[in-house]
């Protein structure tokens, strides 16, 4: 394989603390590299050095010549007054071969007879904002995922991704590693999702000490690899030992979902984690959440939630949440995860129904924004600005020793919060809500920003929290991890129970795309009569396999334009095939839905 960069004796520092020392390493053709460390250990510093965006203090860098390489930094920066469509576009207009066009033009040519360009739009869920929407007016989130977007449709050698999962629900996350697997370029991403690395990765780097530690594989083997390391290692690593040996406990005993593509030694994984036990004990914790909570939490009734356009997100929803009940909640975005957060927060403004809350409940709410932060104080007196000391578990902790194993050194702490940087203030957050000791937590999405071994610290603190939880992530791992229960907003008004938790939620969604699922409360009159009725059903039956026959030659007609790019009477053949394809699949679907209304 060829080596496409190459870092020799590179050394980089910000400050007294260098980021990067003495170090040797490459990319070689077809690599998928994932980069995991704590944040500020300089996993984004690797980055940009190895990209040319930083010149190292010392050492080389080699890049092979003609290298076709896009990188994706989280700064989200994009040309101010361009459209998404010229934002996009831009890159495939200077490959080689290709006519510099007028913006505009570039956008509506490639839209019309590109699916590699719809297929990317639709997968990380940009589609509907519009090709000639402005991204100046763009969320923060969006924008990320136009940048993002711009690299996934160009043909290159090397794809460089800063934490590309951020703004991606459970369903773009998904998508987005059948893509990175699908492509043939090689592929170095900085990542905390752990489903997400362990897919796509066949080496890991870590960044740590100013060092790059190397391993095979993805988040399994790095996850069995550093707890092998660390049990040789000192009793001064104990608690990172536990740690890691507890994360693999879980990995192995779990569904055969995440055990299917271990790379690292079964029998030695096996033996490693021999005497460690389950997560936690649920039965004692429910148990004890009912004595702080009562019988009553929170209550929805007939609940009615919409946006504030009048859109409406829940219609006449009931729900009531049991002590110790930890629920994970998934949906895409725009579906109303966040608003029914609130609501259950009692900060949402709901359209019909009424709230209830139990009088002993103590709500945490941890948002996505920042600024519930006092940064006129330190770190530790903003900890201890909620509470000196909490009891967690069975164990009295002081604020320091929570603020530490959040990842807050002792000299961290003495640094004032408006010099933190973004997950740093998220694990702040986090800090001091727990130290108000709630019995109720609402979690919206709360492993953005955060490094993987914080989070490995807060499953751990959790897995002894005794109370209700309900958490909103994308991240597959942490439902799956502190959650029994998994309900999705799937955009009809309900909340759904999914005892298959995210894979069932993933099948679920897959099987809309499918076919168009619209069902009446009472059959139609005609369905009254019976051979009428089997009739309608045996042609329902014909049409889905039929549709799903459609979506199958639709793919395989998408591939072969892609590989037809440079042939112009070939394109034109499969243009016609597939406008022909997409107007059969287009009438079995309209008769589909003629017939579901009466079946």
């Amino acid at each position: 394989m060829a080596n496409l960069i190459n870092l020799e004796q590179v050394h980089k520092s910000f400050g007294i603390a260098p980021l990067l020392e003495d170090v040797s390493l490459g990319v070689h053709e077809g690599e998928r590299i994932g980069v995991v460390g704590l944040n500020g250990g300089g996993k984004t510093t690797l980055l940009e050095v190895l990209t040319g965006l930083e010149e190292p203090d010392s050492g080389r860098v080699s890049r092979v010549g003609g290298l076709r390489m896009a990188v994706v930094t989280q700064r989200g920066v994009l040309p101010e007054g361009a459209s998404v469509g010229s934002v996009v576009l831009a890159g495939l207009a200077d490959e080689p071969g290709r006519d510099p066009l007028a913006d505009h033009e570039v956008a509506e040519h490639e839209w019309a007879a590109n699916p590699r360009i719809r297929t990317v739009l639709e997968g990380i869920g940009i589609a509907g904002l519009g090709l000639d929407t402005i991204v100046d007016n763009l969320s923060g989130g969006e924008r990320r995922r136009v940048a993002l977007a711009a690299a996934l449709v160009r043909d290159l050698d090397l794809l460089v991704l800063d934490e590309p999962t951020n703004h991606l629900d459970v369903e773009g996350v998904q998508w987005l590693a059948a893509h990175l697997l699908a492509r043939r370029s090689a592929l170095v991403v900085v990542t905390h999702d752990r489903w997400f690395l362990d897919t796509i990765a066949t080496r890991t780097w870590e960044v740590v000490g100013g060092k790059v530690e190397t391993y095979e594989g993805g988040y399994g083997d790095w996850i069995f690899a550093r707890a092998e390391r660390a049990r040789q290692s000192d009793a001064s690593e104990a608690r990172r030992r536990n740690l890691a040996r507890k994360e693999l406990a879980w990995l192995r005993r779990g569904p055969q979902a995440r055990t299917s593509k271990p790379r690292y030694r079964v029998e030695a994984a096996e033996a490693l984690i021999a005497d460690v036990p389950a997560p936690r004990d649920s039965v004692s914790l429910a148990a004890f959440a009912r004595k702080r909570l009562g019988r009553v939490v929170i209550e929805l009734e007939d609940t009615t939630l919409a946006t504030p356009d009048g859109r409406e997100l829940v219609h006449e929803l009931t729900w009531r949440l049991a002590p110790g009940e930890r629920v994970g909640l998934v949906g895409v975005n725009g579906s109303g995860k966040t608003t029914l957060l609130r609501a259950l927060a009692g900060e949402g403004n709901p359209v019909s129904g009424k709230r209830i809350q139990g009088q002993t409940v103590q709500i945490g709410w941890l948002r996505q924004e920042l600024d519930d932060l006092p940064t006129d104080l330190r770190v530790l007196e903003a900890v201890q600005q909620v509470a000196q000391r909490i009891m967690l578990g069975d164990k009295e902790i002081s604020a320091g020793q929570l603020a530490e194993r959040l990842g807050f050194t002792p000299a961290r702490q003495r640094t004032p919060v408006g010099d933190l940087s973004g997950g740093e203030r998220r694990r702040l957050q986090l800090t001091r809500i727990l130290m108000a000791e709630p019995n109720v937590l609402l979690l919206d999405e709360p492993t953005n920003d955060l490094d993987i071994d914080t989070l490995q610290q807060l499953e751990d603190l959790l897995d002894n929290w005794a109370g209700t939880l309900v958490v909103i992530s994308h991240d597959r791992y942490l439902v799956e991890r502190i959650c029994d229960s998994t309900w999705a907003l799937f955009g009809d008004g309900r909340l759904t129970n999914l005892p298959g938790g995210i894979e069932e939620y993933l099948k679920r969604r897959a099987a809309l795309s499918v076919a168009p699922t619209r069902r009446t409360e009472q059959k139609s009159a005609a369905a009254t009569d019976s051979a009428a009725y089997r009739a309608a059903r045996k042609e329902l039956t014909r049409l889905e396999r039929a549709i799903a026959k459609f979506d199958e030659r639709e793919r395989k007609l998408h591939a072969a334009l892609v590989d037809a790019a440079t042939d112009p009477d070939r394109l034109i053949t499969l243009g016609a095939e597939l406008k022909q394809l997409i107007a059969e699949k287009e009438a079995a679907e309209e008769r589909w839905l003629e017939l579901a209304d009466g079946v």
